[in-house]
């Protein structure tokens, strides 16, 4: 190999090395003002506003418990208003189904099964709550369209299974509701009775509840 192939390929590997982050997503919009009240009532945070040269306006909001953000204005984008597709990500399709209609959001009704294409889909949530497996969608007022989607446990390789993180309070209170009955069962395996049943009580269940919470987002097998 000869030194050129051997810079080229030491680039290649440190390239892989360097963290790049999803912050930012540029949605095409025909009515700045309409659109800014649109996602104001959907909760999001309001992060900027500025015209910083005429005739640029830059609006960012960012859906609760995301890292990524919201960005649409004027003189920023080119595609056609109402032609972008997003993703959200939520751990109770029911309860974010919920929270949408309660401010007035046209919703979809939940399905489960594959997203697209539309015949595919089967009513309500997913018989057993499959993560990945239950969907609702919304379109802001130019038919922008987002797809919000249950996950409760990641496939592998989705996150680093050294690193736990909960993006919201929300998301944490329904990881513990999913490792208390987890552990439920698996006490009733065990011959003893539930965690809040004195008697029998398992002195270990914080490290079997980490355990559980840290392994069902990482994707890697859950405690027996």
């Amino acid at each position: 190999m000869s030194t050129t192939e051997t810079q080229n390929a030491s680039r290649d590997a440190a390239a892989g090395n360097v963290d790049m982050h999803l912050e930012v997503d540029i949605i095409p919009v025909s009515d700045v003002d309409r659109a800014k009240q649109f996602y104001q009532r959907l909760g999001w945070r309001l992060d900027s506003d500025v015209a910083p040269l005429d005739g640029l306006r830059i609006v960012q909001f960012t859906p609760p418990g995301s890292a990524a953000s919201v960005t649409f204005g004027t003189e920023l984008i080119t595609a056609a208003p109402g032609s972008a597709v997003g993703g959200l990500i939520v751990s109770d399709i029911v309860a974010a189904h919920n929270d949408l209609a309660g401010r007035g959001i046209d919703t979809s009704e939940i399905w489960h099964g594959p997203p697209f294409p539309a015949e595919a889909r089967q009513p309500g949530p997913d018989p057993g709550r499959t993560s990945y497996g239950s969907f609702c969608s919304f379109t802001d007022p130019d038919g922008n369209t987002w797809l919000v989607e249950e996950v409760t446990t990641r496939l592998p390789g989705r996150i680093d299974a050294t690193a736990t993180a909960f993006a919201s309070t929300a998301d944490l209170a329904s990881a513990l509701q999913r490792a208390e009955a987890a552990h439920a069962e698996h006490q009733k395996r065990m011959g003893r009775s539930h965690l809040f049943h004195r008697p029998s009580q398992d002195e270990d269940w914080p490290a079997w509840y980490a355990a559980h919470m840290a392994a069902e987002q990482a994707g890697t097998d859950l405690p027996a």
